[in-house]
């Protein structure tokens, strides 16, 4: 009998009665002369730390899209009042003029802005951008 650890494999044939339709196998290390088992030394999965790491992660993120959205306001109303509108139709908001828009980045509300026109094209001044902290706190 060798010193040597060695792997021995076997395989049976399906019996017909299982569910997976192939070939079976097991495996087991084989025991030393002392008969103790010897197990593999396995690497270390623990995340990077440092500047490093946390620009690589960042770095990944970047590129992926998200909706940008500048609400006015919002307001409920009935199908049949929905029907009725039409061009010219004014529809109320629970805004009140001058106040400022909520702007949400895939529905969540990152800040808060108010209108303006640069090079004839509307846009958004932010006036107040809420907290990281609190973005979590609205999600829990």
């Amino acid at each position: 009998m060798s010193n040597e650890s060695t792997l021995e494999a076997s395989a049976t044939a399906p019996t017909g009665t299982g569910n997976s339709g192939g070939h079976r196998a097991t495996a087991s290390p084989s025991k030393g002369v002392d008969g103790a088992v010897s197990r593999a030394p396995l690497e270390s999965f623990a995340p990077e730390s440092g500047p490093a790491s946390a620009e690589s992660n960042l770095e990944a993120i970047l590129d992926i899209p998200v909706t940008l959205a500048m609400e006015i306001g919002r307001t409920q109303v009935s199908i049949r009042n929905l029907l009725k509108l039409s061009q010219g139709s004014v529809v109320s908001l629970d805004r009140l003029a001058g106040e400022p828009l909520d702007v949400l980045v895939n529905g969540t509300l990152v800040a808060h802005g108010e209108v303006v026109v640069v090079n004839e094209k509307f846009g958004i001044r932010l006036t107040d951008v809420i907290s990281a902290q609190e973005r979590v706190k609205k999600l829990k």
